[in-house]
């Protein structure tokens, strides 16, 4: 079953902060969101601006905060690039502390990507085997606290169908999956089904970004990821592969949260709110009738 969530990053734009990102998701009649976690502090967030969530804070109390809002975490953001000697250094430890941050909410995964450029200096098969490494490192700690630790296409390897590929079978671990992601595949220049369809063995959870024709027509094929849609979801180039994406996985069963990542305007998330409950509806009629 497909069950919608909303990323409080969608209101960082905003400067709005976490408290209130999670109150406007609630307001939606959502029950999922998912967030980005701060290794370390961020004034701004601090001062109330970013939806950011430290993992220094207490996460009990932040789970007793969603309880009353009846939000559950669908998965953390721990999204330091992992691809590469950065992520060796910075990636590894990020992801272990989102880990068990995660575990302590009790938020079942933990995403991870990539940079946006290619590491200087170092070939595919060079930056393949630091990468390996990198999440090896990771992997005891999923296993350990039963977290998956995701990866989404967002930067050039993550978008490299044979990296990936090469990436889940290295591990062939129930603990190292697949974040899909509608608007980067389609950014980069894949048709999001096609890249889906390759990838849906590991797939564990979704964002779901739509994109609007003028950024498509400026940066499509030459980017490789966006922060969110700058239209509501629907109402963009993208709209026709959300949805095929989306039939796809309710024909296969698939059951998991898929996050909307728009640009937090009320009217944007509003309208992409109800964009894609009217699929999610459309689709159980189908279902319905083919009984």
């Amino acid at each position: 079953m497909i069950h919608l969530g909303l990323h409080t990053d969608n209101w960082r734009p905003l400067s709005v902060g976490f408290e209130a990102a999670c109150q406007k998701v609630a307001a939606t009649g959502l029950k999922h969101i998912e967030f980005c976690a701060l290794h370390g502090q961020n004034f701004i967030a601090a001062l109330g601006y970013d939806p950011g969530v430290s993992l220094q804070s207490n996460p009990r109390a932040l789970r007793r905060f969603l309880d009353k809002l009846k939000l559950t975490v669908s998965q953390i953001d721990g999204s330091y690039p992992m691809m590469g000697p950065n992520g060796s250094a910075f990636g590894v430890q990020y992801v272990q502390q989102s880990i068990r941050f995660a575990a302590e909410l009790g938020c079942p995964m933990v995403d991870t990507v990539d940079g946006a450029f290619e590491t200087p200096g170092m070939n595919r098969d060079e930056v393949f085997r630091v990468t390996c490494d990198n999440y090896a490192q990771c992997l005891p700690w999923a296993e350990d606290y039963k977290v998956i630790i995701n990866v989404e296409p967002h930067g050039p390897y993550t978008n490299d169908l044979d990296f990936m590929q090469r990436l889940f079978r290295h591990f062939d671990s129930e603990y190292l999956r697949c974040n899909f992601d509608t608007g980067n595949t389609f950014i980069a220049g894949h048709n999001p089904l096609d890249y889906l369809k390759a990838l849906r063995k590991y797939v564990t959870h979704c964002h779901i970004k739509d994109v609007s024709p003028a950024l498509a027509a400026a940066v499509r094929g030459e980017e490789t990821g966006i922060g969110s849609s700058e239209v509501y979801v629907g109402g963009g180039v993208n709209a026709d592969n959300i949805r095929q994406c989306l039939e796809f996985l309710h024909r296969a069963n698939w059951d998991g949260v898929v996050s909307i990542e728009c640009s937090g305007t009320e009217e944007n998330t509003t309208k992409s709110v109800a964009w894609m409950k009217g699929v999610v509806k459309e689709l159980g009629k189908a279902k319905g009738r083919k009984r």
